[in-house]
């Protein structure tokens, strides 16, 4: 071979080599990052070419697929009663994602996940199209729906959980929106995306106000302060504390009182200060204990630390709920609840449950099993302990005073009859110098024979109540107590 030929067949040998190595490297190393692409459409085709498998609660779908015509997706999510089930599931949009649910577990709801491939295999050989899994959740469908009507046209939030294992019951948020409507990709989903984002509704309906809100807990942290003290050794639930009436508030000139000026506040016990809701107690208890140790009993309770996010949790990772490092006249107010304190409807939910729990508190998780197409179990949630804030008999003690709260003190409307309810009423003011209508708060645990099969934390941040009348005990007690009716006639 001359020369000029030995070159040209060098050249072409080293493009040859050249392309195999290319190839080679795209769909070797580079596969997953192209697929998973922005602007790769197939993905989204293919993702959208059949019925996404179903979100599950009580045995059936909340979910659904519809087909479309006009465009390259042949099918599109639909919701069934979207607004009182978009906490949950989130949505699935061919022109804007997903989120919550629907993103979290995709890969199953569409049947890649490598965990179905034996059922991808089945359909390839037989010829049926490729199915989805479904998403089995720890949702009651009554729970919910008492949570969501209970809301009515408040703005706030509910979170219940089964304090035994951690399970999620309830997840409702006032306002909401229907995920149907934006579900496709046309002008007309865009226009009703837009129109739910927080620049164009400052409602922001698309917010979850259970998972992703702070909110000072006002008096409802008060049973974490009690808690503090009766673990310190230095209180006992019945027993008289040096707390005076008015309390100037440490390194301060400020004379901290109690809303109404009741007189059984002075030198209360825990048990009665926890009944009439009694600020002073629990500011100086607060104060006595130091910012330290309040820090650390918060912190056993879920303050401070985020939950992860998977199929052991919750579908979409919350706030972290803040009990902060600080000076002491702000650690009283904290004590109550105020200044810098803040905590979700979940975290809240998640103190109520421990107590009822014996002291024992469970992770929260909303997803019970991922079921393949044959209906296999591919995943089973098993309940976690996350810890024991409090001893069996401390929080023994706790139930037994947060009962008097509603038996005889500022939760009766949380009353269930025949049943024993243990709550705690909250009032949190908030705005540049309480300016702003307060939250109302309830958090209560309803106990059986066989314990407690639901806790509950409501919120109400803002409704068409008079100032005056904002009381946990008014707006968000009886919600509570629907939530709670609902699973106990579910265990009847």
């Amino acid at each position: 071979m001359n020369k000029p030929l030995r070159r040209i067949a060098i050249f072409c040998g080293l493009l040859v080599l050249a392309l195999l190595v290319r190839s080679n490297w795209l769909q070797f190393v580079e596969a997953d990052e192209l697929k998973t692409a922005p602007k790769n459409r197939r993905v989204d085709i293919a993702r959208y070419a059949q019925p996404r498998g179903n979100i599950i609660v009580d045995g059936k779908a909340i979910t659904g697929s519809t087909i479309v015509n006009g465009n390259d997706f042949k099918y599109k999510r639909t919701n069934k009663d979207g607004k009182l089930w978009s906490p949950v599931t989130g949505y699935a949009s061919q022109a804007f994602g997903a989120n919550q649910l629907e993103k979290l577990y995709d890969p199953i709801l569409t049947g890649d996940d490598d965990r179905l491939f034996f059922n991808r295999t089945i359909d390839m050989l037989t010829g049926k199209p490729q199915k989805g899994g479904n998403v089995v959740t720890t949702l009651n469908s009554k729970a919910q729906k008492a949570a969501y009507d209970g809301l009515g046209d408040k703005k706030g939030a509910v979170a219940a959980i089964n304090p035994k294992t951690g399970a999620i019951l309830a997840l409702a948020n006032k306002p909401s929106y229907d995920p149907s409507v934006f579900a496709g990709n046309s002008e007309k989903d865009s226009k009703a995306y837009n129109a739910l984002q927080k620049t164009n509704d400052p409602d922001d309906p698309t917010l979850n106000r259970a998972l992703r809100q702070t909110y000072p807990p006002g008096s409802t942290f008060k049973v974490v302060t009690a808690a503090a003290g009766l673990e310190s050794g230095k209180y006992d639930i019945d027993s008289k504390t040096d707390s005076e009436d008015p309390y100037r508030l440490p390194e301060s000139t400020y004379d901290l009182g109690n809303e109404g000026n009741i007189p059984q506040c002075k030198n209360a016990s825990i048990r009665v200060a926890l009944q009439w809701s009694c600020n002073t107690v629990f500011a100086k208890m607060s104060d006595k204990l130091t910012n330290a140790e309040m820090m650390k009993q918060a912190e056993k309770f879920g303050f401070n630390r985020p939950l992860d996010s998977g199929a052991q949790d919750t579908p979409v990772r919350p706030a972290v709920s803040v009990y902060p490092k600080d000076n002491r006249p702000q650690n009283a107010q904290a004590g109550i609840g105020q200044a810098s304190n803040r905590a979700t409807p979940l975290q809240m939910a998640m103190v109520a449950s421990s107590i009822a729990n014996d002291g024992k508190l469970m992770k929260p998780y909303m997803v019970d099993q991922l079921v393949a197409p044959n209906l296999n179990v591919v995943e089973q949630t098993k309940p976690k302990e996350l810890g024991q804030p409090v001893s069996a008999e401390n929080a023994q003690k706790l139930q037994s005073a947060m009962e008097t709260v509603v038996k005889q003190g500022t939760g009766k409307a949380g009353q269930i009859p025949g049943v024993t309810v243990g709550g705690k009423t909250g009032t949190a003011q908030h705005g540049e110098n309480n300016k702003d209508n307060p939250y109302a708060w309830f958090i209560s645990y309803a106990k059986t024979s066989d314990g407690s099969p639901v806790a509950v934390a409501v919120v109400v941040e803002s409704s068409d109540t008079l100032r005056s009348d904002i009381a946990g005990g008014k707006l968000a007690a009886p919600i509570a107590k629907g939530v709670m009716e609902a699973v106990l006639d579910g265990k009847q």
